[in-house]
């Protein structure tokens, strides 16, 4: 059949119907260079941010905040509302620094060719030995994902340029004593006051809720009784360990693998040294007789340490009597290693050894033979060893085997479950997050929820849940997100319904108990029928914990009592209860001020007015976004 598909390719007619092909695609590339599509994510004053650009500002701040929160970072990217609220955050800051860069260039500030490169050649980073290294440059700007030198050039002039305009904002932001000893004050200030807690829990009895009103709060607020979507998955899994626990190591086999990686269990003989040097300086025949008259004083019995500390041109070991601790063969020139690898005897010292360095005269003062652990030292340890490469090996071969069999019999999990030994089991109900081991797993819960397992019914590709966990997935049950009925939640909203009246009711009491208070009126017989008295408290901090915060906070809110008025307002508690705080004296603490606390107020100040520089290019600025979606490909 091929030769006659080849015989017929040949004739007048297919090679024009193959003409008309090739011009069909050749029109159709054209339109694709010529008709470019808008990929941008926004603009601002008519200059794009790119998706590619969106792209690498996501994936550099999602791993920042990986690595900053590690497992509860994974946990928070499965909400899908956090995500898109981190996605916008990472676009708001692409703008903001659009705008700088826009402000940057109308304001003219620059940063010149020699500043950029004398910036590069000083970064500690490209330096070795204190001195500016080409190949360690450009490997660490590639590694970085600068691919030419021109690109992170580029790079490094454009954040310089923020940076200058940024640090010309900070640096003019200053704060005078006064303010220090006036924040000092208030922070040490104290108040002498009381407050009265009235309970909304004794306005319930006599509240009463239609079934109208529970109608009414049930659909105003469907999304707080929302059943979230779960699944229940079969699967199937392979684990090292549980394969390590039937894999029986014998005593040979332990033997065998002491043999063959005894090296493992050896520590290599150990040589501590001290050294003199003497530099070479402009002279090296004078720095060789020095060296000489050194060596002579030492045969002649004068302390090596006390010379070291003498005449060495190494200070910092001079100062511990020339140790240079233990050696470590390849740091030092070859000439010098092999001299203090010939020392045979603690106390024994070289001749002059010669290096780039100078002259040196080297001194054994430690020796650690050669260590070797015995085989009954190391045998649990080996037989554990053994078990679990063992395991990990049959764990890569059945992991392959799982792939293969669940990938070509997709409708079920017993047969791949069969042939790896296996059985398959049920998961629990199974949400986007807050699940168990292995389902807390962001790879896992994706394939759970995935539209190969969802709407096609089929297994899922392998997961490799870390190294030695592994594990295969198939729809058990699925439970769509659904509205619970009303006669389900119908308790429940009755007493949100009656807490929420109480808490109304309560309110209303005090607002009228403050209106009487601020008149000068007494309350007390009031607040008795209400089961409450005015407690007092005397010198309460303002950050204090002795009371409840909510009423510390109106507190130091309310302003400082005068002769005729009543200093007082109310305050809302975390439980649903309400106070009537009144102010009675104020106390000012004339503490030193704190040396930091003119530094952090700066900070503020600075941090203040460069939010409000940017806030005002925004207010001139002609900016549109576009909704922006999870980059794909970014793990």
């Amino acid at each position: 059949m091929l030769e006659d598909i080849r015989e017929k390719s040949q004739g007048l007619t297919a090679k024009i119907i193959l003409g008309l092909i090739i011009l069909t695609f050749a029109v159709a590339g054209v339109g694709s260079y010529t008709n470019s599509v808008d990929t941008s994510v926004a603009t601002v004053n008519g200059e794009s941010i790119s998706q590619q650009d969106f792209n690498k500002a996501y994936q550099a701040q999602r791993n920042r905040m990986a690595q900053q929160f590690g497992e509860m970072f994974e946990t928070l990217s499965n909400d899908a509302n956090y995500m898109a609220n981190f996605r916008q955050g990472v676009l708001d800051n692409l703008i903001n620094e659009k705008l700088i860069d826009q402000a940057s260039n109308d304001l003219a500030i620059r940063v010149s060719d020699e500043r950029l490169k004398e910036t590069i050649r000083q970064m500690p980073e490209f330096q070795v030995d204190g001195s500016f290294d080409n190949n360690r440059y450009l490997a660490i700007i590639n590694q970085a994902g600068f691919f030419q030198s021109s690109d992170f050039r580029d790079y490094l002039r454009v954040e310089m340029v923020r940076r200058q305009l940024s640090q010309a904002l900070v640096a003019s932001e200053f704060n005078l004593p006064y303010q220090e000893k006036l924040q000092s004050n208030l922070q040490n200030q104290t108040r002498d006051i009381r407050f009265a807690t009235i309970a909304s829990e004794q306005f319930k009895a006599d509240i009463e809720v239609t079934d109208e009103e529970i109608n009414s709060y049930y659909l105003a607020n469907q999304s707080r009784f929302e059943n979230k979507e779960q699944v229940k998955v079969d699967y199937v899994r392979l684990d090292v360990a549980e394969i390590a626990r039937n894999i029986n190591v014998t005593d040979e086999e332990v033997a065998q693998y002491y043999q063959e990686n005894v090296s493992d269990f050896t520590e290599e003989e150990k040589r501590r040294i001290s050294h003199i040097l003497i530099e070479f300086n402009d002279d090296e025949s004078a720095a060789q007789a020095t060296a000489e008259s050194v060596l002579a004083r030492l045969k002649q019995g004068e302390d090596f340490a006390e010379l070291a500390k003498e005449l060495s041109h190494d200070t910092f070991s001079g100062e511990n009597g020339g140790d240079l601790e233990w050696l470590e063969p390849g740091v030092m020139e070859e000439n010098f290693d092999d001299a203090a690898l010939a020392l045979a005897n603690i106390g024994d010292t070289t001749d002059l050894i010669k290096t780039s360095f100078g002259f040196h005269i080297i001194k054994l003062t430690e020796l650690q033979a050669e260590q070797i652990k015995t085989l009954a030292q190391v045998k649990d340890e080996l037989r554990v060893k053994v078990s679990d490469e063992r395991a990990q090996d049959q764990f890569f071969a059945l992991q392959q085997e799982l792939a293969r069999i669940s990938f070509e019999f997709p409708d079920s999990l017993e047969d791949a479950a069969s042939e790896v030994g296996a059985t398959v089991q049920t998961s629990s109900w199974l949400t986007r997050q807050g699940n168990p081991a292995p389902f807390n797993n962001p790879k896992v819960i994706e394939a759970a929820f995935s539209d190969l397992v969802l709407q096609d019914n089929m297994n899922s590709d392998i997961i490799e849940v870390n190294d030695n966990i592994a594990v295969v997935l198939r729809l058990n049950t699925f439970q769509e997100a659904n509205v619970k009925p009303l006669d389900e939640v119908k308790a429940q909203i009755n007493t949100t319904l009656v807490s929420q009246k109480a808490t109304e009711l309560a309110q209303e009491t005090i607002d009228g108990l403050l209106a009487q208070f601020k008149e000068g009126n007494d309350i007390s017989e009031q607040l008795t029928k209400l089961n409450s008295t005015f407690e007092t408290k005397e010198k309460v901090a303002r950050y204090g914990a002795e009371i409840d915060q909510s009423i510390s906070r109106a507190a130091f809110v309310l302003p400082h009592p005068q002769a005729d008025e009543v200093s007082a307002s109310s305050a809302s508690l975390s439980n649903g209860d309400l106070a009537l705080v009144q102010v009675q004296a104020v106390h000012v603490s004339e503490k030193p001020v704190e040396p930091s606390l003119g530094k952090q107020q700066v900070s503020q100040l600075a941090q203040s007015a460069y939010k409000s520089f940017v806030d005002s290019l925004k207010v001139g600025a002609k900016i549109t976004r576009k909704a922006v979606a999870e980059p794909v490909n970014v793990f």
